[in-house]
């Protein structure tokens, strides 16, 4: 049974101009470094883009581990070596923050009379 006598039309296109090597670098205890190399059609390295660099790591909390992923402004490996700490922390950060917004978005939502909220209590 294909995907199309389901009914299903999958589109998907790279971006041929967009394409990046992945390396991924680790020390096995902390977490990794993923350094992804712009290049060309032709997998040659692109020298008119930056070379990004991407922290990540996981935290364990009462739910189990929980993945942190955030950018590395970084000129080299070494350089992005240095920097993982305060990236890592900024990403954990960013987390905390939108998880605070959220806990203020839920409790800010107003309960209606009769809507299935309250009725739950007044049974």
């Amino acid at each position: 049974m294909s995907l199309d006598s389901q009914g299903v039309n999958v589109n998907v296109k790279m971006d041929k101009d967009n394409l990046y090597m992945e390396e991924s670098f680790s020390d096995l205890t902390s977490g990794y470094i993923r350094r992804l190399t712009p290049v060309t059609q032709d997998g040659l390295p692109d020298t008119t883009r930056k070379t990004i660099f991407i922290a990540q790591t996981q935290v364990m909390t009462q739910g189990g581990p929980l993945p942190i992923q955030g950018p590395i402004e970084a000129d080299s490996l070494k350089d992005a070596l240095e920097k993982f700490p305060d990236a890592v922390n900024a990403a954990i950060e960013q987390l905390i923050e939108r998880s605070n917004e959220m806990r203020r978005e839920e409790a800010s939502k107003i309960v209606l009379p009769g809507s299935e909220v309250s009725s739950i209590f007044t049974k």
